[in-house]
């Protein structure tokens, strides 16, 4: 995905608090530095870790979604994304439903 925040503007996501629009955009920034660096094995496991942390980071920011808003959410990225990135958002998205 590109690391810009074009899709942040999108009319759909309207009704959803900037507070947690600008949220996700820091976290699509630290995971595209993730991803930049290492070998293929380090920047899974690098992301595994910055994944797995989001919890703590939303709780410390006061930021929750609901169910209804990470689904748009999902579907308006998908509009910014290339066929690559999908990919790794269903794959990121289903390991957090399989929990």
């Amino acid at each position: 995905m590109e690391t810009n925040n074009e899709w942040m503007n999108d009319p759909e996501l309207k009704n959803i608090d900037r507070a947690k629009l600008d949220f996700l955009g820091r976290m699509f920034v630290q995971s595209t530095s993730i991803n930049s660096t290492g070998t293929q094995e380090e920047r899974q496991k690098n992301m595994m870790a910055f994944l797995l942390s989001l919890s703590k980071l939303s709780r410390e920011n006061n930021i929750s979604f609901q169910k209804e808003e990470v689904e748009l959410i999902f579907s308006v990225l998908k509009k910014y994304s290339t066929s690559d990135d999908i990919a790794k958002m269903q794959k990121v998205s289903s390991f957090f439903h399989s929990r």
